[in-house]
C-alpha cells in the first residue's frame, strides 16, 4: 500500500491508533547518527509546539552493535552547537513489534526501509515529508567529515518542521477543532 499524499501539501500522516496521541519511530542503521539526530530535533519541535504530552518520538537502528551507546560524538556536537540536547540518547535495536506499536515509522534511507519490511501506510521514508526534496534519503554521515552532520541536521530540521505541521493538523482534526 502506498502512503497517502495530498496533491497540494504532500504526504499526509496516517491517523493515530490511539485517539489524542501520536507515536513516531525513526530508524537508521546503527542508531547513533541520523535517527537520533532526527529524534532529538523532532522531540524538541514537538515540545515547542505544546504537543509533548500527546506525541512520543523514539528511534532505533536495524543493527544491534551500538545498543546502549550514546550517539556519535560528531552528531552530538552538531546538535549541541545548534542548541539541542543530545545527552539522553542511548542506541536501541529495531523490533518488528514497533510496526504495530507506532502510528508512523520513518526510515532514513531505502536500505533501512527494506530492512524493516518496506513502505506502507504507516511506514515511509523520513524525507517523504521533506518540503525541499520529498522522497530523498538522509545520507549516512558516519564515514565522512563534520560537514556531513551539518547537512543531515539541515535536512532533519526542515523535515521535522513539516512533520510537526502535519501532527498539529492531524491532532487538531482528530479532536474536532476547526
Amino acid at each position: 500500500m502506498s502512503p497517502a499524499t495530498d496533491p497540494t501539501t504532500g504526504p499526509t500522516l496516517p491517523p493515530p491508533r490511539t485517539p489524542g496521541r501520536y507515536s513516531i519511530a525513526l530508524v537508521c542503521l546503527g542508531n547513533i547518527c541520523r535517527s537520533p539526530m532526527a529524534d532529538v530535533v523532532l522531540t524538541a519541535r514537538v515540545d515547542e509546539t505544546g504537543l509533548a504530552g500527546r506525541v512520543v518520538v523514539v528511534s532505533s537502528g536495524t543493527g544491534d552493535w551500538h545498543v546502549g551507546h550514546p550517539m556519535d560524538d560528531r552528531a552530538a556536537a552538531t546538535l549541541a552547537a545548534a542548541g539541542y540536547d543530545p545527552s539522553l540518547h542511548r542506541a536501541r535495536h529495531w523490533s518488528t513489534a514497533w510496526l504495530d506499536e507506532h502510528d508512523l515509522v520513518l526510515a532514513m534511507d531505502r536500505t533501512n526501509l527494506a530492512d524493516i519490511g518496506g513502505a506502507g501506510e504507516r511506514v515511509r521514508l523520513f524525507r517523504d515529508f521533506d518540503p525541499v526534496d520529498p522522497g530523498g534519503e538522509v545520507p549516512d554521515p558516519y564515514y565522512g567529515g563534520d560537514d556531513g552532520f551539518e547537512e543531515v541536521l539541515t535536512m532533519v530540521e526542515r523535515t521535522c518542521a513539516a512533520i510537526v505541521d502535519g501532527l498539529q493538523e492531524e491532532l487538531r482534526q482528530e479532536s474536532g477543532e476547526p
